[in-house]
């Protein structure tokens, strides 16, 4: 878009220079095009109000496209759209003159002879250069419209700009932008798909891939993944993209498999273990989902609490603490390990990591806090454990500690109500 204004700023600025040149006056057009290049808006606006439009030179086409174009750097849209509308209608009607040019001398004087230059008029088409015009202009509309979000007004002026509104596969995707905004979905793929006809853009593989997705229409979008990715040497992007989205539209297997493949090409990568660690999970594999965490943990350690964890949960305690031997976070390593030994009923373990929890700050978590009493109620120890349930604050698990206040005055009273 920038380039496509400031090249039209170059053109109206050598047209009405030149045309300045010969009618030696000043040219307040051209003042205006050098200022918006500068970007001096208001300076621009200034000259162009001194343009006096009742004069027989006045060119409408000219006025209206600097004051469209001003508009537009100045996000001013809804009066860049009245502006080329009038430049527009003043190119339709407008009187192209062709211009003329001089033989040069040869010689400085040319002895016995009288002969003058004459001008000659090169062969010029004035149909072709308004066709040319109006069709940029229209360009300029489009855009201006997609601005206001007027988005089938945009398309119409991009149709209004003949094959210049489809010479570039980006204007096949600005189209299908627009009929997908004016949820016109249909229309919108069926851009893309003429645009994939007429240029090799495999952007436009992708954009249709992000409609389908969204469409909820799960096949035809990995299709047009996969044609998207063998047109354009598919990225580590690309897969993690097509994976994540299918896994968040359920589509579980499919994306298991996208997966498993981009593991083998993105070798070294952790992401898409991780993603297969997810997805592994929700097909009800806890064993493959955790050995899946584990390799992801292989390149990027910050996942191995979660393969941890989840060992934990498929009770494999053995690899579960053995893996949390390798953590280098010591807290983190310090709370997997609680509840591993209370999960195993190991709570002479739990208990003989107290002082640790108490180095580490660890104590000032009241979860940890009640898991520590929680160890020494199970191990029949009540008083450490009322020691630890009266410093917890936190009212669910003061709740949960009520309870087993209530339980350790029953095994005091009776300590047959313990076994």
């Amino acid at each position: 878009m920038h380039t496509l204004f400031t090249a039209l700023l170059v053109l109206l600025l050598a047209q009405n220079l030149s045309a300045a040149e010969a009618q030696n006056d000043v040219d307040h057009i051209g003042l205006a095009t050098l200022m918006i290049y500068d970007g001096k808006f208001d300076q621009a606006q200034a000259e162009l109000a001194q343009v006096d439009q009742s004069a027989p030179s006045f060119d409408a086409a000219k006025f209206h496209t600097t004051q469209g174009v001003l508009e537009t750097k100045r996000d001013n849209h809804a009066g860049a759209i009245e502006s080329y509308l009038k430049a527009i209608e003043a190119t339709r009607t407008k009187i192209y003159v062709a211009p003329k040019i001089y033989v040069k001398r040869e010689h400085l004087f040319s002895l016995g002879s009288s002969e003058k230059l004459e001008p000659q008029t090169p062969t010029f088409d004035p149909e072709a250069i308004r066709k040319e015009s109006i069709e940029k202009l229209y360009i300029y509309l489009s855009q201006s419209y997609y601005k206001q979000q007027e988005w089938i007004k945009s398309v119409e002026a991009l149709d209004l700009a003949g094959e210049r509104g489809k010479d570039k596969a980006s204007l096949f995707a600005f189209r299908a932008d627009c009929y997908w905004k004016a949820l016109k979905k249909e229309q919108a793929v069926a851009a893309l798909d003429e645009g994939i006809k007429r240029f090799d853009d495999a952007s436009l593989l992708k954009q249709k891939f992000y409609y389908f997705a969204e469409l909820g229409l799960y096949q035809a979008a990995i299709d047009a993944s996969k044609a998207y990715m063998k047109r354009s040497g598919a990225t580590e992007e690309d897969y993690a993209a097509l994976a994540q989205m299918l896994l968040s539209a359920n589509q579980t297997q499919e994306a298991i498999k996208v997966l498993e493949e981009s593991k083998l090409l993105f070798e070294g990568q952790s992401r898409f273990a991780l993603l297969l660690g997810h997805a592994y999970l929700k097909t009800g594999q806890p064993y493959t989902g955790a050995a899946q965490m584990e390799h992801a943990s292989h390149f990027d350690p910050t996942h191995l609490k979660d393969a941890v964890e989840l060992y934990r949960r498929v009770k494999n305690y053995p690899h579960a603490i053995y893996l949390n031997t390798l953590q280098s976070d010591n807290a983190e390593k310090l709370k997997q390990n609680i509840a591993i030994f209370i999960e195993r009923e190991e709570f002479e373990k739990v208990i003989g990591l107290r002082d640790a929890l108490g180095r580490y700050g660890m104590l000032q978590d009241d979860n940890i806090r009640y898991a520590l009493a929680y160890a020494y109620y199970m191990a029949h120890d009540f008083d450490a454990a009322e020691t630890e349930l009266k410093k917890i604050t936190d009212s669910e698990l003061f709740a949960k500690a009520t309870v087993i206040r209530k339980n350790i005055e029953l095994c005091k009273d009776d300590s047959m109500e313990c076994i």
